[in-house]
């Protein structure tokens, strides 16, 4: 069991997002949005948007510092381990909070606003179900496994675990002694990993590259009068010389 999920089920999950990102992006070019409904309700989206967005980029990137970033290059700019604990606890936790917060707001939106419910898809609630489920997981695992004067050390086991995945030679037995609530949450999101292009996720690997190439765009002021807005008058246009 071990090997299936920590050694095989990392690239099983890394090839369903490379192979799936192929496919969509040959065979559903169309399809590859988020299906915006700004066009429906705008008030509340404008909060919430913001607000899951950022949480999720601050959670995304917590992930990345913790995960790929060794604990001997904190230690060398001077962060010790209780202080890259502490940066980890509250900053994490707000990030995933203001992540949750923006969702369950988008969800509202959704299920109050009748046009935004119709445009709903059961893919899409399937996707919030996933998302939802392992960021609260995440903060679970977090909080269950840590105080202000200590917590965790995820650095010591999952992070190798993670960086060894590259190497091709998955060091399966780091995860032994795992916490269930961090081996949950890291199944969890392997799998929200496969699933990702098949969602409204895949616009997060959308970049609008040719805007930065794409010609001006001019705009011509047309004569008033063409579109009815002034009633022409009687007598001789004047004419300048």
């Amino acid at each position: 069991m071990d090997i299936l999920l920590w050694g095989a089920l990392p690239y099983v999950a890394f090839a369903s997002l490379v192979g799936g990102l192929w496919w969509r992006h040959k065979y559903d070019q169309f399809g590859w949005t988020t299906r915006s409904s700004e066009v429906y309700e705008s008030t509340l989206l404008n909060i919430a948007s913001p607000l899951f967005h950022y949480g999720i980029l601050a959670v995304l990137g917590g992930h990345l510092l913790g995960l790929f970033v060794p604990a001997s290059w904190t230690d060398a700019i001077g962060i010790s381990e209780h202080g890259y604990h502490l940066i980890s606890l509250f900053a994490g936790t707000l990030a995933g909070v203001l992540a949750i917060a923006g969702i369950l707001m988008l969800v509202y939106r959704r299920r109050t606003n009748a046009p935004v419910f119709r445009a709903t898809t059961g893919n899409d609630k399937f996707m919030y179900v996933f998302l939802v489920g392992n960021i609260v997981l995440g903060l679970t695992a977090k909080l269950a496994h840590s105080s202000i004067s200590s917590g965790y050390n995820y650095r010591e086991t999952i992070a190798p675990w993670a960086r060894s995945l590259f190497t091709l030679q998955p060091k399966v037995d780091l995860m032994n002694g795992v916490p269930l609530a961090y081996q949950v949450h890291a199944v969890v999101g392997m799998f929200l990993i496969a699933i990702v292009p098949f969602t409204r996720l895949v616009h997060m690997f959308s970049l609008p590259l040719q805007y930065f190439f794409r010609p001006y765009v001019v705009y011509r002021s047309r004569d008033p009068k063409q579109l009815g807005e002034v009633k022409p008058r009687r007598g001789w246009e004047r004419v300048d010389s």
